[in-house]
C-alpha cells in the first residue's frame, strides 16, 4: 500500500471501513491529499493504491466537528468496486 497520484473519478463507497485515528493514518500514509472543514461531508482523503496498483480512497464521512488526530473514528474506504475495497481495507489494517 502507498499513496497515489491516480485519478479517484468514479470511485465509491462499497461498505468497507477501518476504524482508526487521523494520527494513525498521517504515520502510515503522510499528511491527507485533501483536506476541509467540520461542515464539508468530507475533512481528510487519502488517495492510496493497493499492493496490486488498484486505487481506492481513505475518508472520514459526515463527521461534522472537530474531532481529536488521536481519536478513533469510522473512515470509509472507495473504489471502484467492492473487492478492491475489501484488499484495500485488509492491506490498511495489516499496516495498524
Amino acid at each position: 500500500m502507498k499513496r497515489s497520484l491516480k485519478g479517484i473519478s468514479g470511485t465509491s463507497f462499497h461498505g468497507d471501513m477501518i476504524i482508526a485515528s487521523k494520527h494513525q493514518l498521517v504515520e502510515l500514509l503522510g499528511k491527507p491529499n485533501y483536506q476541509d472543514s467540520p461542515e464539508d461531508k468530507t475533512q481528510n482523503e487519502w488517495i492510496c493504491e493497493s499492493e496490486e496498483g488498484e486505487v481506492f480512497t481513505i475518508y472520514d464521512w459526515k463527521e461534522y466537528r472537530v474531532y481529536g488526530d488521536d481519536e478513533l473514528i469510522e473512515w470509509h474506504i472507495g473504489g471502484y468496486n467492492r473487492a478492491v475495497t475489501m484488499e484495500a481495507r485488509m492491506e490498511i489494517k495489516k499496516h495498524l
